[in-house]
């Protein structure tokens, strides 16, 4: 039995060719400053030999990694620290198909900062998956780094009037009205109280997701009273105040609705004040504290999304545009999933 050939590998039809694996590259992708008569030969070598270039293997030739960055909020959000846990999982991964992924942490919620640290990665990486704040400066210095040919891709929270290049995340409208249905149907008919803590208007991901709150609400479940939301930027200790102080100011509350981060300081709230039985909760994200929640009973539903799939979208997605491959977008749309404590896993 004839033992099959290795593939053949960008080295070895640069040898055939005559050329460098530099020049060979120039000539697969279309760059100038080859010699005619030397991309010719180039050429015949690539059809006398059926070649067919992987991007991975491409990539292995390079004598410089790819480096990306992922901007992601400091502090105790859980859902976002199980996004970067992923992403440092997969650096052997990343290795083998030369490329590097760091994280730096910022203030998403304040612009300045969040701006700031932006400007500081310009000429410093090929890529940025950034959490990022719907605010000028944030969609300016996105647009510099576009610029600069930096490929830049938000993550969980979008910046469409942006340059970025894409968006990995949930239709976070849906996510929102997804969650006033549950709540609507949860609390039944009537005239009734809601309470909804977030985490700033300014990130896009909570602006919308409240859009589509109240657009369900208002349209499938009329007679009920939103009241406005209240903001303790996904911080369980400012999430727990100002839960209880709804909770004081509105003893007929039927429903809360935490629209980001900072689940356990509504926990701890609703616990404290006795309303695990009566008062509605409806959650984002399993976490360790929702998924204790979700046990306990105090939080009826999750409207989830797969932290692992953000991060090995987002890591997809920018290797893609760096290779100028086109990106699969049934593979890398994250999907909602409702998860109560009848579907736990």
């Amino acid at each position: 039995m004839e033992t099959p050939q290795a593939p053949l590998t960008l080295r070895d039809l640069a040898r055939e060719a005559g050329v460098s694996v530099a020049t060979l590259d120039r000539v697969l992708h279309g760059r100038g400053g080859v010699r005619a008569d030397t991309a010719t030969r180039v050429r015949e070598a690539i059809a006398r030999y059926d070649f067919r270039p992987s991007a991975a293997g491409a990539d292995l030739a390079k004598s410089r990694p790819s480096r990306f960055v992922f901007v992601m909020p400091k502090g105790a959000n859980i859902f976002m620290q199980m996004i970067q846990d992923n992403v440092r999982a997969l650096a052997g991964w990343l290795a083998a198909r030369r490329v590097r992924a760091d994280i730096v942490l910022t203030d998403v919620f304040n612009p300045r900062a969040l701006t700031h640290t932006l400007e500081s990665l310009s000429g410093r990486y090929d890529g940025v998956a950034v959490v990022a704040l719907d605010h000028q400066s944030v969609r300016a210095a996105i647009d510099d780094l576009v610029a600069s040919g930096v490929h830049v891709v938000t993550l969980v929270s979008d910046v469409p009037s942006s340059k970025r290049h894409h968006y990995v995340g949930v239709d976070n409208i849906a996510a929102g009205r997804t969650a006033g249905s549950l709540v609507g149907r949860l609390i039944g008919g009537g005239e009734k109280k809601i309470g909804v803590v977030m985490g700033s208007q300014l990130l896009r991901d909570h602006a919308e997701r409240l859009f589509g709150f109240q657009q369900v609400l208002a349209l499938e479940h009329a007679g009920h009273a939103v009241l406005p939301p209240v903001e303790g930027e996904d911080e369980d200790e400012a999430n727990e105040v100002l839960t209880t102080r709804l909770l004081n100011d509105h003893p007929d509350l039927a429903a809360i609705y935490n629209v980001g981060a900072g689940a356990q300081g509504v926990i701890d709230a609703i616990l404290n004040a006795e309303r695990e039985t009566d008062l509605v909760f409806v959650a984002h994200e399993v976490t360790e504290f929702s998924r204790r929640g979700l046990l306990r009973g105090v939080i009826d539903a999750v409207v989830a999304q797969d932290p692992g799939h953000e991060a090995r979208s987002a890591l997809r997605v920018l290797m893609a545009l760096k290779r100028k491959e086109a990106i699969l977008a049934d593979q890398e749309r994250i999907r909602i999933e409702i998860v109560m404590r009848d579907n736990l896993q």
